[in-house]
């Protein structure tokens, strides 16, 4: 019985014009009502979630949402953090010079602030035009507090450049961090071993719910963890290869309400949700 679900965001629920269609909405909606914890699964901070928890009605007590690739658990209602891992400010540092040696413009995220950091001045961040409700700020080093809390770093940058000089991170970079692609044009930079994965089993283990019980539904590199996690792991059609070879299920891509087909046949028709 499926008691979990945890979606994607970008190229999952999301369509291309970044909407949630009313087909999935729908079936959200009937998957609550029967019992199901829909969660929202994404590498953004909870800020920039907002406006689709709304629309989902996903901000009520005993909503939580799964953010920055798994590194803090949320209660949607207050944004309390009920789990969190981070990144040191060493390992802050460390990535600081990376960006530097590969000329890649840095973004460090702290809670709901991005700081922009000049790691690359002749390359500039995109990352505030990726999703505007992020708090983007230009700042130099001595911005950086060591006693903050930094959730994540990123690289925001055109695919073209980006992808040559991800060729040339370190294999001991890898070995240091979670190094993942989440979208065409975005890097990102977590503590080893923090996935949405590993998000999803913190969260399930607090609610008493087993990896059988969920389901995850992703199209992307950092869906992966999550996907092998769960008793049904979903690739979208529109999912890189890499995805879908380790999804149970691929369903219909996220211009075709993937996430309602699916959901539908899995958790609603197959009578998973405990009626």
């Amino acid at each position: 019985m499926i008691k979990l679900v945890a979606i994607d965001l970008d190229g999952t629920l999301l369509n291309s014009k970044k909407e949630i269609t009313a087909e999935n909405k729908r079936v959200l909606a009937a998957a609550q009502k029967a019992g199901v914890k829909i969660v929202i699964c994404t590498g953004r901070p909870l800020r920039a979630i907002r406006p689709y928890l709304e629309e989902l009605d996903l901000k009520n007590p005993g909503d939580y949402a799964i953010t920055f690739n798994g590194g803090l658990v949320q209660k949607n209602d207050t944004g309390e953090v009920i789990e969190k891992a981070a990144l040191s400010f060493a390992e802050v540092q460390r990535l600081i010079q990376i960006a530097k040696e590969l000329a890649l413009p840095l973004d460090v995220v702290s809670d709901e602030v991005v700081w922009s950091l000049p790691t690359a001045p002749d390359h500039l961040s995109i990352y505030g035009q990726l999703n505007p409700l992020l708090d983007v700020r230009p700042a130099g080093y001595e911005k950086l507090d060591p006693e903050a809390l930094y959730n994540k770093a990123v690289v925001a940058y055109p695919q073209a450049y980006l992808d040559q000089q991800i060729a040339k991170i370190p294999e001991s970079v890898k070995a240091e961090f979670e190094v993942i692609k989440t979208r065409e044009v975005l890097l990102e930079f977590m503590p080893k071993g923090i996935t949405k994965a590993y998000g999803i089993d913190l969260l399930a283990g607090d609610l008493g719910i087993t990896a059988a019980e969920v389901m995850a539904i992703g199209d992307e590199e950092n869906d992966l963890p999550m996907i092998a996690y769960a008793g049904i792991g979903v690739a979208m059609a529109n999912a890189v290869p890499a995805v879908k070879a380790v999804a149970d299920v691929i369903t219909a891509s996220n211009e075709a309400d993937g996430v309602a087909k699916v959901i539908e046949k899995y958790v609603l028709q197959a009578g998973t949700a405990g009626n």
